[in-house]
């Protein structure tokens, strides 16, 4: 069996090539980094560390990697002939990967393979694979469509494991989280007889996509925002503070009403999952960098993001969101040089008033929001 991973960064290597690997996978790495890229072609093998009390190493042997931007040629070839593709690269570089997926998929045709075949974007967004195949559809003809209809799936996919920042004299190494998931729509797939171990197939992935959104993004945002409100560097020593952890537990509380109010989670099993999100950041063997986790803040203050979503959708249904908000206040004094949207917010800040620059990030109308927004950014200055 063969995979071919576009992006052989940490979260590739570290997650995805990992369970592609306990799968019996051959996989082929496909990036621009030159030093990663030429390290797994000499080598052919990687370890990941898990960062927890045991310190377990994994081994991984059977990969080799290609340069996308040196040997497209390889790249399409090995589309070919592979049983399943993936992405983990970020929403942004998913277009510059259509060309090529779109020419693996045409060799495929040229070559007259019937076996079906799965391209997920394994991307921390709503409908990743959807957004891929739009913008791979562009490079193909009607004839290139009609075949993907019947033999190439496009699955979205929900996946979900902390892999910080690091760095390593081995450029392979990749320190992990022990905690791992990785959902996919079974409904979208075309390859029915590839069922990954470690992978939870469903038939709607919607609920689980917000779970993980409104639940393990929001919540290790609200403890980065918090964290840098109160001058830490790192997620585990921002949620050492009493007051960082409370509220991290109150937003979850608020966040948690809402996903089994409009999805039907048993409440015992969602309390349970929230405890473990707050175990997994309360982690002192992963130090993830408060920095990190809080760039780009006026993406995460967008209309469907992490946080303006749930207080939306928690107005709607009569549910609490004062927490969310008080992390939403947090956001607007979030102040890092180094990170260019957070210059742009404070920059809009200095030339208007606070309700302006919140009705345009957030693009809400709903002037009660919006009233509660500016008064959660003047409370957070007392």
């Amino acid at each position: 069996m063969k995979a071919v991973h576009f992006g052989a960064g940490n979260i590739g290597r570290g997650f995805i090539g990992e369970i592609l690997s306990k799968n019996g996978f051959h996989i082929d790495f496909v990036d621009i980094n030159e030093t990663i890229i030429d390290a797994l072609k000499e080598r052919k093998e990687y370890d990941i560390g898990y960062a927890a009390k045991d310190d377990e190493t994994i081994h991984i042997d059977n990969v080799n990697g290609l340069n996308n931007g040196k040997e497209p040629e390889a790249v399409v070839e090995a589309i070919k002939s592979a049983n399943i593709v993936t992405t983990a690269i970020g929403p942004n570089v998913l277009p510059y990967i259509a060309e090529l997926i779109a020419q693996g998929i045409q060799a495929r045709q040229e070559a007259d393979v019937k076996e079906a075949i799965d391209v997920i974007a394994c991307e921390n967004m709503i409908g990743g694979s959807d957004f891929l195949r739009e913008k791979v559809e562009g490079f193909l003809t009607e004839d290139n469509l009609s075949y993907v209809e019947q033999y190439v799936g496009f699955p979205n996919a929900a996946v979900d494991r902390i892999v910080p920042n690091q760095q390593h004299e081995d450029p392979l190494f990749v320190s992990v989280e022990p905690f791992s998931e990785w959902v996919i729509d079974s409904t979208k797939a075309k390859a029915k007889d590839i069922r990954l171990e470690g992978v939870l197939y469903v038939d709607d992935l919607e609920p689980f996509i917000e779970r993980k959104l409104f639940s393990v993004n929001t919540g290790h945002a609200t403890v980065a925002y918090a964290g840098a409100f109160y001058g830490y560097k790192t997620i585990d020593e921002a949620i050492s503070d009493e007051r960082i952890l409370n509220l991290l537990q109150n937003v979850l509380k608020e966040t948690g009403a809402l996903l089994i109010n409009k999805w039907d989670f048993d409440a015992t099993e969602h309390e349970a999952y929230a405890n473990k999100i707050v175990n997994r950041f309360e982690n002192t063997y992963i130090s993830d960098d408060v920095t990190r986790v809080a760039r780009t803040p006026i993406r995460k203050l967008g209309p469907n993001e992490r946080f303006i979503r749930p207080i939306r959708e928690a107005k709607e249904r009569d549910l609490e969101y004062q927490n969310l908000m008080e992390v939403v206040g947090m956001i607007f004094h979030y102040d890092n040089p180094e990170d260019k949207e957070s210059e742009h917010l404070q920059a809009m800040l200095k030339e208007q008033s606070v309700e302006q620059v919140a009705r345009v990030v957030t693009e809400l109308e709903d002037e009660v929001l919006l009233n509660r927004i500016v008064a959660a950014v003047a409370n957070v200055e007392k």
